[in-house]
């Protein structure tokens, strides 16, 4: 009998995660980076990406559009740059090391940047960002997608939700990271709605003839269909800048196929010309910023700590007593979900069944 909610220790999820890919023929080291990956989505709040995607993993290894062993080719290597060919692995995997790789180059040469073709979804942005942090850098983090973003004064749907993420250290226990993508919101956010059976606020997805949509389900099946699109930053138009968010979106495309020289919107749609699943060769971008390199570690994060308390202290509208900086919420989240664990409401917990059945995995004895 599933329940309304539940909730499940972080660890007991991970370990799950992890032997789901591994049953799925990932690598015990990969399926490792992986589940790292997905549960520090949940564990930070961010459910659009956490273990309610398990599934869809386990739906595109099996379509065979994800390659269960990473081959991760270094195709051309040089100093501060890199360019890899993921050749359609796990996309945590690739861009974990894309990402080490970067980091590396900046502590000998003060900079690093890797560009890579042929990846799959790689999880949360921020994540990556968070590696330089860790080694008191600056990161920034790119991906294109499968196209499902209209342009301003467009119908159909063409960039991909491509999120920007960027990273860096402060003098407080939080740093700062941005991890957003280029839409009003993404495809994730859109099933968390849907298995929460909640309508969506207007002005999210609208159709093929302009017509926004709240129909979470319908909104849902319309996108896979290519029959809707997300809006971009901004909304539909100009008045309120839309077009902002549709510039950043072709940025970060740019970013994710033309140094690469990979494959771009339309051929990221992870279909062939005869309707089959095909991989969806994704491109991702990683930046690393020796911050050393310009400045003291130390005068780098007082100053970056003083703008985050400059807007935090700032004057609030009336109603509201706190204003947040970001990775605020997400850093606050890591409390609350290490003693309380991951909350997995009742269409989640029947994914998560539907892999211990399919897996055999017996040893799993969750409260539904």
């Amino acid at each position: 009998m599933f329940k309304e909610s539940v909730y499940i220790p972080v660890d007991t999820l991970r370990s799950f995660i992890k032997d789901v890919l591994v049953k799925c023929g990932v690598p015990s080291a990969d399926a490792d980076v992986c589940a790292d990956v997905i549960i520090e989505s949940d564990k930070r709040g961010i459910e659009s990406h956490g273990i309610g995607r398990l599934k869809y993993y386990y739906d595109r290894i099996k379509a065979g559009q994800h390659q269960v062993v990473t081959e991760f080719e270094v195709v051309k290597n040089g100093p501060t740059t890199a360019v890899i060919d993921g050749h359609h692995g796990m996309g945590m995997v690739i861009a974990k090391r894309s990402m080490q790789m970067a980091i590396d180059k900046a502590k000998e040469f003060g900079m690093g940047s890797v560009a890579v073709r042929n990846s799959t979804h790689f999880g949360i942005a921020g994540y990556y960002p968070l590696m330089a942090i860790q080694q008191n850098m600056i990161g920034m983090a790119f991906t294109n997608a499968r196209p499902s973003v209209s342009p301003t004064f467009g119908a159909e749907g063409m960039l991909g939700t491509n999120p920007i993420a960027f990273g860096a250290p402060t003098d407080e226990a939080i740093p700062f990271l941005y991890d957003g993508a280029t839409p009003i919101t993404q495809r994730g956010k859109i099933e968390v709605y849907n298995r929460a059976e909640k309508p969506l606020p207007e002005g999210w997805v609208m159709d093929e003839n302009g017509n926004l949509m709240t129909d979470s389900k319908k909104a849902l099946d319309a996108l896979e269909k290519r029959k809707a699109s997300f809006l971009p930053l901004g909304g539909p138009g100009e008045l309120m800048a839309g077009y902002k968010g549709y510039g950043l979106g072709t940025m970060v495309e740019i970013f994710s196929t033309a140094l690469q020289t990979g494959v771009f919107m339309q051929a990221l749609s992870g279909v062939a010309p005869d309707g089959s699943p095909q991989p969806f060769r994704l491109g991702h971008f990683f930046l690393a910023i020796d911050i050393e390199s310009f400045t003291t570690l130390n005068e780098f994060k007082a100053i970056t700590g003083q703008i985050l308390r400059d807007l935090r202290n700032s004057r609030k509208v009336p109603g509201h007593d706190r204003i947040y900086t970001a990775g605020e919420k997400e850093y606050d989240m890591l409390a609350v979900t290490r003693s309380k664990g991951i909350e997995v409401n009742q269409n989640l917990q029947k994914d998560i069944k539907y892999l211990v059945q399919e897996l055999k995995l017996d040893d799993y004895s969750f409260p539904f």
